[in-house]
């Protein structure tokens, strides 16, 4: 593949960043807003070569984020979509209404370590969650487990520097509960570093891993040391840092080969301690989402042991616990719903045991704690958990507290209580303590809205339907709104999707969707190819060359809440953001007609050059890549940069992305925002709709800056405002 420049940039940037000449059509989004012409970006051609095809590219100068044209491009952008959220009336309701929404008490799933709980809580009214420990929560069998007045602060990230945007999470936990690794990420900062801290003494100890991509950080047996896996040009390493030395010491202890097989940068690992301390278990994924899973182990017992093959080169995924003398591995190993084996290494899964055979609903998560299996299914999407014993016996069921999302069951295998979690779309998070011995559950953590704001769960209900997509395929969509809402296609609905990486759209709390419910809009998710709501091979109908099913399932979605009058395409917005911004490229650029306003978050959308920006290479196992001419063809028919045509109305759409906007790990990386830059620039110029086109590149805070609870009020309002605007009644013609 070649590229050739056909012209170079004028003289000045008034030549390419110009506003639009007084001949170009003024913008005019709903309820009586009006923009000018946005800025205008120069096309400055670049033709590339695709196995004998000639593609073209006028945007290719706004890859550069570094350049001076490209950041006077940006704020450019900024100020006009600052115009545009300046006459969104809306607006400074949204705010008041979302405070008291996104400002109550949140809390994550403890880990038990001794006999305590760690965890990480943000209080109403504060900015960041700090990290927290309940002494005794343990044994406390038989008795109320909430008491929060027991709770004690071990790391405020207020306390550590001024600036807001510092955020810490919790990594894990020595096993006598003396040490916490926790990782801090920097205001602004791409990356974040390692810490250690002594809960005994409340001091953070000297040892500090530099900020880079961590994959995993455990803690040895002893705590005298932590085992950490980095990401960088020279692929994943497993290292072990001893506490109290240098890191050049560290040692390295797995990368590079394992047996004479090169490890490359696409293979993502992390080691973990088994729960009784005897293994050092490393998992390798390859790819994202893994196309495969390998599984090394080695005795921490014989300091001297090499690593052993639990399971290796096999095309299927693996995920495997340690419990009481015996391993016991969840696969879609010749199943693509997934089944539980008792695993013998050193032969094949052939001949494993299978413990908890393949059913008719998929697999989704699962654990081991205090000595019994919990298995959470998908019944057309809905979360169903199972318990069983070791054998494989069946031992109960967790009830559900209506159609939402239930968590994993999290907890050790060595320890009596477990603890999980439930929500949906307007009923926000309760955590709950399992009791593992007598199956009885009690709540450990309840967020609450306050009653003064209104907000009422009680009100709305959810609903489950079934349609048929373009090849017949049977889809699922959950549907919300106000209890006796009316439908004669006047009201506005708004629906997301994703459909892909194997991910599972389940109905999860979001102050930004109650919002939206309580304002009395519809809310909608359909469970779209790509996704694993009914296995492995879901996931397959909607990735590489059969991607186009997952956005055939979306627009089918579409079609039929319009044709049951749930809404119509004037009052029809939709979002979505990585991959799912992908498919709202989709959205744009195949049916334009559909809808009205369009959110496209942290986007991916040249898909015939993401591989070559940063961690998106590791995307390839999903999309593929136009350097192979096979997935060319493929990535062409449907890339959202490619398909952009002139003259075309479009609808309002907003791109919204952070400058700053890198995260380390896996699938949840968010494209570079070279993406939207492109795509503003190129619908722009494109579009005959008269509908605003709108970049939100940060407002120069960077996604960082989100994780603080004003800035993601902030954030939420200027997408609400803009979707409910865009989705009011259009005004009469003339």
């Amino acid at each position: 593949m070649r590229h050739c420049v056909q012209r170079t940039f004028g003289s000045g940037l008034a030549i390419w960043l110009a506003v639009a000449s007084a001949t170009a059509q003024t913008i005019h989004g709903r309820e009586g807003i009006t923009l000018p012409p946005p800025p205008a970006a120069e096309a400055i051609p670049v033709s590339d070569d695709y196995f004998g095809t000639k593609i073209a590219d006028s945007y290719r100068w706004l890859e550069d984020a570094k350049s001076p044209e490209t950041q006077a491009f940006i704020d450019a952008q900024n100020a006009y979509t600052a115009r545009y959220l300046k006459q969104a009336r809306i607006r400074s309701q949204i705010v008041d209404d979302l405070d008291v929404l996104e400002n109550v008490s949140v809390a994550s799933l403890p880990l038990q370590r001794a006999n305590s709980y760690f965890f990480s809580k943000r209080l109403a009214g504060e900015q960041q969650s700090s990290i927290y420990v309940r002494h005794g929560g343990a044994a406390t069998a038989g008795k109320a487990p909430n008491d929060a007045s027991k709770d004690q602060r071990l790391i405020d990230p207020a306390a550590l520097s001024r600036e807001p945007n510092i955020s810490v999470a919790l990594e894990d936990v020595s096993s006598d509960g003396t040490l916490v690794a926790y990782s801090m990420r920097q205001a602004g900062a791409d990356e974040p570093a390692i810490h250690i801290f002594n809960v005994k003494t409340g001091k953070t100890l000297e040892d500090e891993l530099p900020a880079a991509r961590y994959l995993g950080v455990s803690f040895a047996p002893d705590g005298a040391s932590i085992y950490y896996s980095r990401n960088n040009k020279e692929g994943t390493l497993l290292y072990q840092h001893v506490l109290g030395t240098r890191n050049a010491r560290d040692t390295l202890i797995f990368g590079r080969e394992f047996r004479g097989e090169e490890l490359t940068g696409d293979d993502l690992f992390s080691g973990a301690v088994t729960d009784d301390g005897r293994y050092l278990v490393v998992t390798i994924r390859r790819g994202v989402p893994a196309r495969r899973v390998d599984i090394v182990y080695r005795d921490l017992t014989k300091p001297k042991s090499f690593f052993e093959i639990l399971v290796w080169g096999l095309d299927s995924r693996f995920d495997a616990i340690y419990a009481r003398g015996a391993w016991y591995v969840k696969s879609d190993y010749k199943a693509s719903r997934g089944r539980i084996f008792r695993a013998d290494p050193g032969i094949m899964p052939d001949d494993w045991k299978t413990i908890v055979p393949e059913g008719p609903d998929a697999i989704d998560a699962w654990s081991i704690v205090g000595g019994k299996i919990y298995v959470n299914r998908l019944k057309d999407a809905k979360t169903e958990t199972s318990a069983y014993t070791l054998e494989g016996t069946p031992a109960g069921t967790i009830d559900s507290d209506g159609i939402g999302s239930t968590s994993a069951v999290v907890g050790r295998t060595t320890d009596r209580y477990g603890f999980f979690k439930f929500e949906s779309f307007f009923v926000p998070p309760t955590i709950y303590r399992l009791d593992t011995t007598t199956g009885k559950r009690e709540v450990f953590f309840q967020t609450k809205i306050a009653s003064d704001t209104g907000f009422d769960s009680s009100q709305f209900e959810l609903q489950q339907v079934f349609f048929k997509s373009k090849d017949g395929t049977q889809i699922p969509l959950f549907i919300a709104g106000k209890k006796g809402l009316k439908r004669d296609g006047t009201e506005r609905l708004l629906m997301t999707g994703y459909g892909g990486f194997s991910v599972n759209m389940r109905p999860n709390w979001s102050p930004a969707t109650a919002w939206w419910l309580e304002q009395g809009g519809w809310f909608a998710v359909p469970s779209l190819r790509g996704g694993r709501e009914y296995g492995e091979s879901w996931h397959e109908q909607g990735m590489l060359d059969k991607k186009q099913n997952a956005f055939d399932d979306f627009f089918a979605a579409a079609e039929y809440l319009i044709a049951n009058k749930y809404t119509s395409p004037q009052h029809f917005a939709i979002e979505g953001t990585s991959n799912g911004g992908l498919l709202m490229g989709a959205a744009i650029t195949q049916r334009p007609e559909l809808f009205s306003a369009v959110l496209c978050g942290d986007p991916l959308l040249d898909m015939l050059r993401f591989q070559k920006f940063g961690a998106e290479s590791w995307w390839t196992t999903e999309y593929g890549s136009a350097e192979k001419e096979k997935q060319f063809l493929s990535l062409m028919k449907y890339s959202p940069y490619h398909s952009v045509k002139s003259g075309t109305a479009y609808p309002a759409v907003m791109l919204f992305t952070g400058e700053n906007d890198w995260r380390s790990g896996g699938s949840d990386v968010p494209p570079d925002p070279l993406h939207a830059r492109k795509m503003t620039a190129l619908l722009q110029s494109a579009s005959s709709s008269g509908r605003p086109i709108l970049l939100h590149a940060g407002f120069g805070e960077g996604h960082t800056a989100g994780d603080v609870a004003d800035q993601q009020v902030q954030d939420d309002a200027d997408q609400l405002a803009f979707l409910w605007t865009e989705t009011a009644q259009p005004p009469k013609s003339k």
